[in-house]
């Protein structure tokens, strides 16, 4: 069963920011350390600089001859069962790393050439270099080493829908990037059924298809070693005729020289690091994974409930509650995967104040990184206020949103409301903060939202970024 059917969220994969796992079945997603490393949300950053912190220790003890300390690392990169991400039939049971495993892989990565030769400089690398060591593996090392990102991400998510936590529960160990070691501790921790479960965000999770020892191998080893029996002319170069093209087969060159072998990887690379140093580059990223593509889910039949939900919702402090959990759901499907980790009342200044939402800024492209490349636009957050008000919103709402801004925390915001009456007053006011370089507030209403929603349905997926763009516009230009 999944966690929205568990705790009736009623809610679909298209409207959580986290990955909807069936608790009694692995899902086929992995935690891939390269991916996060590609990506700029504070999640991914946070995570990918544990995992490096780590995987640099490591290193470390080993080029400094202290073996037994680098074993005793991976003492506790143990059966991670809390995800139920990965590869396992039946029940989730953590087939990654076992205490067996665990050794093994150690022992692998020990004798292998890349290690000894000071080949290895990340953790994905030993999929490439490294006998036994596969996505899984590696998901399964990465969830150990940040699963104290991954309890802190749980804990958001069930603040933000209401999913109840139990106090004073062992997290398990995670990397502490302070003290580089090992810890453990108590804390508020989602429970079913007895047992520990960490949610994980859906933009960070990947098939883990383009980082791997295949694709380096077919695309780039062997293409070097094709041009460079032609360039030598060597006995492998072939001619359909004289007139035609020089040409070397990939099958030649594997029988000839190029097994598929992790040491034979390791002992090219030592040669040739400019070509891994190509493929690192040219690898490229991952997309994050739609929604669709985690769940057979009717878009269309979201976007309709989602619609008859604002619309039923009343203005007032009664259906507060209910409002903001309905436009978190519309901003996961407007803006995913563009804004993801949505959390809810974050507290800042040491408490005095509260934020409605956050989300982090993921984007890459597209309206979001406009504001930063072009209008220098601090925003790696996004702060959100939600007004369930049945009058326009005023200064004072305009001086709330605009007093969380800060160089950490950054300086756009979206302010939700029902509806404007004296529209020229509400964008002059934002007009004011703009143009005195206070930060950029963005108001957005029922009417919005809703011809967005409407948007999706005929499959306009530029609607959102005319939409933003145009609000910009409205605000900036006066």
């Amino acid at each position: 069963m999944k966690i929205s059917e568990i705790f009736g969220l009623n809610k679909t994969q298209l409207e959580l920011d986290f990955v909807d796992i069936d608790v009694d079945v692995d899902t086929p997603l992995f935690l891939d350390p390269y991916f996060l490393s590609q990506r700029s949300d504070d999640f991914s950053t946070k995570a990918a600089r544990t995992v490096r912190n780590f995987f640099n220790y490591f290193l470390a003890l080993l080029s400094g001859g202290q073996l037994e300390e680098a074993r005793r690392l991976f003492s506790h990169l143990q059966e991670p069962n809390e995800t139920c991400l990965g590869m396992s039939t039946g029940a989730p049971r953590g087939r990654g790393v076992g205490e067996y495993d665990a050794n093994h892989i150690f022992e692998s990565i020990l004798q292998s050439r890349a290690a000894q030769s000071g080949l290895l400089e990340h953790l994905e690398d030993t999929r490439i270099f490294v006998h036994g060591v596969d996505k899984d593996k590696i998901s399964d090392m990465t969830t150990n080493i940040i699963r104290r990102n991954l309890v802190i991400y749980t804990q958001n998510q069930c603040n933000l829908w209401g999913i109840p936590l139990a106090d004073d529960i062992p997290t398990g160990f995670y990397w502490d990037v302070a003290t580089r070691q090992w810890n453990n501790n108590y804390d508020r921790m989602l429970v079913i059924d007895g047992r520990k479960i960490l949610l994980v965000p859906k933009g960070v999770v990947s098939f883990s298809r383009r980082y791997t020892a295949a694709t380096y191998y077919r695309r780039y080893l062997l293409t070097f070693l094709q041009h460079e029996h032609l360039r030598m002319g060597s006995t492998l170069v072939q001619y359909r005729r004289k007139s035609e093209a020089p040409y070397v087969t990939k099958k030649s060159v594997i029988l000839h020289e190029a097994p598929f072998d992790k040491d034979y990887f390791a002992g090219f690379t030592q040669q040739h690091r400019d070509v891994f140093a190509d493929f690192r580059r040219g690898v490229g990223r991952e997309n994050s994974i739609a929604g669709e593509g985690l769940e057979d889910v009717n878009r269309d039949g979201v976007v309709d409930h989602l619609i008859a939900q604002i619309t039923r919702t009343r203005s007032g402090n009664s259906e507060a509650t209910r409002y903001h959990r309905i436009v978190v759901s519309i901003l996961e499907l407007l803006f995913y995967p563009s804004l993801i980790c949505p959390e809810v009342e974050v507290e800042i200044n040491a408490g005095r104040r509260r934020i409605d939402l956050t989300f982090d800024n993921a984007s890459q492209t597209g309206f979001f990184t406009r504001l930063q490349t072009q209008f220098n636009l601090n925003c790696q957050y996004i702060i959100v206020e939600c007004k369930n008000y049945s009058r326009d919103i005023n200064n004072p709402e305009l001086d709330q949103i605009q007093g969380r801004f800060s160089p950490n925390r950054g300086r756009v915001g979206l302010v939700l409301c029902r509806s404007v009456n004296d529209r020229e007053a509400l964008f002059a006011r934002c007009n004011d903060i703009y143009t005195e370089q206070r930060g950029l507030v963005l108001p957005l209403f029922d009417d919005d939202l809703i011809g967005a929603l409407n948007a999706l349905k005929g499959d306009h997926t530029d609607y959102v970024e005319t939409m933003m763009a145009n609000r910009l516009r409205e605000i900036a230009l006066r």
